[in-house]
């Protein structure tokens, strides 16, 4: 497994951590619980850390390559480590004596890697981007949002060359092809899973004890990287509106931010997090609105059950991991209809979809869920109940359907017999 520019076990909001990190800690970890042995492989951030870790269980590793320098770099200058990258996975596999059976490449500076891998081992690969840069461009502001050419002419190439691409959704599908002219004939679309044994229903009110919100206030959420992409613009002109208009039990209400680092010094603080303070204190918002920062995941489960409703108003989601973690607990979601939250947030049903960036249109749905318990507790279950359909075990399987059929076809293309051990895989 691939995740070269971001480690699965970093904690998550900050500006590079977010669904992703879940994505390829959770599936390792139900491999593992499968029988797959799996090294995930990443380039090394910190010289203090251990470069072998193995806290996914079951045998399986996390493997820290140094790769230029051992802290965080943009993803501007990172392409031009991952040769030095791709000779450190070598050189741990000839070292301890490993024939890898197939890469799972995660992003396009994964893919990256996993080509020049493919190469010199001359085993399978499997993609899967996760965001796409055409799609981000389209939804892009200013200048400094836009992803570059770099970036878009290695997607069209690895979609060209991967033995097989996942995608989460049937939209990130047709944006393949729609955009990059990909072959959807090697696409499987196969959405994330949720892990049902940390996200589950709990009371609201043990939930509000133990992140210290009082038990009468209303609390509003948002989870997500602290960037233009997520849309907290919208959010905060949503609040205000609701402010402005008297929402009765006003006085009640609060939003919490979570993600990004609310404490870094001013040198070094994210500019959109900078921004987004500044529109806070315009709007007159200050005593409603709180940045908590970047939070482990395992504290997300009580935040998600004190809130009455997990607010997305994204300009672009793949998917929506936080969606599907909210839902797992029993919360609904008020997301912008665009991307993969178009189709996992059931309009009506889970939560509700709202236009894209409207802030109006983002605050009348807040006040419905609001001022109506019982359309907030219905939402809620039948949210909960629809996300057990992406229970971890039941995605993982078809995972590995992915995983036999590309080995199937790269064998028969050697004129080898399709062989597997259930134990002792490694990918």
């Amino acid at each position: 497994m691939l995740s070269f520019h971001t480690c699965p076990l970093a904690t998550l909001g900050g500006k590079d951590t977010g669904g992703m990190n879940v994505y390829v800690r959770d599936l390792t970890r139900e491999l593992g619980r499968q029988g797959l042995g799996v090294d995930v492989f990443t380039r090394s951030q910190d010289e203090h850390q251990p470069h072998v870790k193995e806290d996914l269980g079951y045998g399986n590793r996390v493997i820290h390559i140094p790769a230029g320098p051992e802290v965080p770099l943009s993803k501007a200058i990172l392409l031009q480590h991952v040769p030095e990258f791709v000779g450190g996975v070598r050189e741990f596999a000839r070292a301890q004596q490993i024939n890898y059976d197939l890469i799972h490449a995660h992003y396009w500076l994964s893919g990256v890697a996993a080509r020049s891998l493919r190469e010199v081992w001359g085993v399978p690969f499997v993609q899967m981007f996760h965001t796409l840069g055409h799609m981000k461009n389209r939804v892009a502001q200013r200048p400094a949002e836009m992803e570059s050419d770099l970036r878009l002419h290695a997607e069209t190439e690895l979609m060209r060359e991967a033995d097989r691409i996942i995608a989460a959704t049937l939209a990130e599908r047709t944006q393949l092809q729609w955009l990059y002219r990909a072959d959807v004939s090697c696409v499987e679309v196969i959405p994330p899973g949720v892990d049902l044994n940390l996200f589950y229903p709990r009371p609201s009110i043990e939930a509000k004890a133990r992140i210290g919100v009082k038990p009468n206030d209303k609390l509003l959420l948002f989870v997500g990287r602290i960037e233009p992409l997520k849309g907290v613009e919208t959010l905060l002109r949503a609040m205000a509106i609701l402010h402005r208009k008297g929402l009765p039990g006003y006085h009640h209400l609060c939003l919490s931010i979570i993600g990004g680092d609310a404490e870094e010094s001013p040198s070094l603080k994210n500019v959109e997090m900078q921004r987004l303070k500044h529109l806070r204190a315009e709007l007159g918002i200050a005593d409603l609105v709180t940045f908590l920062g970047a939070q482990d995941q395992d504290a997300l489960p009580n935040y998600y059950a004190a809130a009455e409703a997990v607010v997305m108003p994204s300009h672009y989601e793949s998917f929506g991991m936080v969606a599907l973690e909210a839902m797992a607990c029993g919360t609904p979601v008020i997301a912008s209809e665009v991307g993969g939250l178009a189709f996992l947030v059931r309009d009506g049903q889970t939560g509700f979809h709202v236009p894209d960036r409207d802030p109006e249109a983002l605050a009348n749905r807040i006040c419905e869920v609001l001022t109506d318990p019982a359309l907030r507790s219905r939402l809620g279950e039948q949210a909960a109940l629809y996300a057990r359909s992406y229970a971890w075990p039941l995605v993982a399987e078809k995972i590995i359907g992915v995983y036999g059929s590309v080995l199937r076809e790269d064998q028969s293309s050697e004129g080898l017999a399709p062989a597997r051990s259930p134990k002792g895989e490694h990918l």
